[in-house]
């Protein structure tokens, strides 16, 4: 594991410490390559978490998942997508969503994730979170690039041991 995902998993841990049940939901366009990381690190969650924590593929319409998240009720939210904010590809960062007006990120979404996250902190009362995964390409076209899906299955793997 290199220091990077070893950081990650640090933040991650911490900030999951006191979780009770956790949401986590992959955004992101099958067919923008790296852009579907999100949907990738959720479906290799599947059958390899607790009943405590609800897995959710989005693809590029979270809003649509408002409900299904809400019924959860969440102590956390983990919004986990592709966004281009200026690292390496494959890096990764934790950020709170009122951090997300000072990065410059470039996001394929309808509803911009910032107005999406606080209305959930609004309904559920969840601590919610985004793991951003810098992508190397998101032209049209399926799969992700290897830094991109290395650094997708150091995601898995974290989560797996937080969340198992």
């Amino acid at each position: 594991m290199t220091s990077r995902s070893c950081a990650i998993q640090k933040v991650l841990r911490k900030w999951l410490s006191d979780a009770e049940k956790v949401v986590v939901a992959g955004i992101g366009n099958p067919i923008r390559t790296d852009d579907f990381v999100g949907v990738e690190i959720v479906r290799g969650l599947q059958g390899k978490v607790s009943e405590k924590t609800c897995l959710i593929e989005c693809e590029t319409v979270p809003e649509s998942y408002i409900q299904q998240i809400v019924d959860f009720n969440p102590t956390h939210i983990l919004l986990i997508d592709a966004a281009v904010l200026g690292l390496k590809p494959g890096e990764s960062r934790l950020i709170k969503p009122e951090k997300l007006a000072s990065f410059p990120a470039f996001s394929t979404h309808m509803l911009p994730l910032r107005i999406f996250c606080e209305y959930l902190t609004k309904t559920t009362g969840a601590k919610i979170a985004l793991l951003l995964i810098e992508p190397k390409k998101t032209d049209f076209g399926e799969g992700l690039t290897t830094e991109v899906e290395i650094s997708a299955q150091h995601a898995i793997d974290i989560l797996i041991e937080l969340l198992a």
